[in-house]
């Protein structure tokens, strides 16, 4: 019988269960702020991973540091996940901003400016 998920979004789900404990525990750079795992795409080969995080209390300047700070730290952050991780071969890391979060909290300061609409007595 099929597996419901394949092996990269098992290796993804872990390796982001990892990362995010590294980014806690492991990692002692004054310089990163308070980042978020949002997602861990892999390549179908596992050489490659896509790692989309969210940088809280930044502008636009800090994101865009924060973000490259990781990619200069990818090595070392790469290092500590082999190690909690049983894989032969550990993917290269790309850090990317996801902008997801701030776009929905756009959205939900939008949705809140709108005008309330009268209460109906049909009920």
């Amino acid at each position: 019988m099929a597996r419901e998920f394949g092996r990269s979004d098992r290796v993804s789900s872990q390796m982001q269960k990892e990362l995010a404990a590294v980014l806690q525990r492991d990692i002692a750079d004054p310089r990163l702020g308070f980042i978020t795992i949002n997602e861990v795409v892999l390549t179908k080969d596992l050489s490659y991973a896509k790692i989309y995080v969210t940088v809280l209390n930044t502008d636009e300047e800090g994101k865009k540091a924060q973000t490259k700070l990781l990619n200069e730290l990818a090595p070392m952050i790469r290092h500590y996940v082999a190690k909690r991780m049983k894989l032969r071969h550990i993917s290269e890391f790309r850090f990317l901003y996801d902008n997801s979060f701030d776009t929905g909290m756009r959205v939900a300061e939008l949705l809140s400016d709108l005008p309330k609409l009268p209460e109906s007595d049909e009920e």
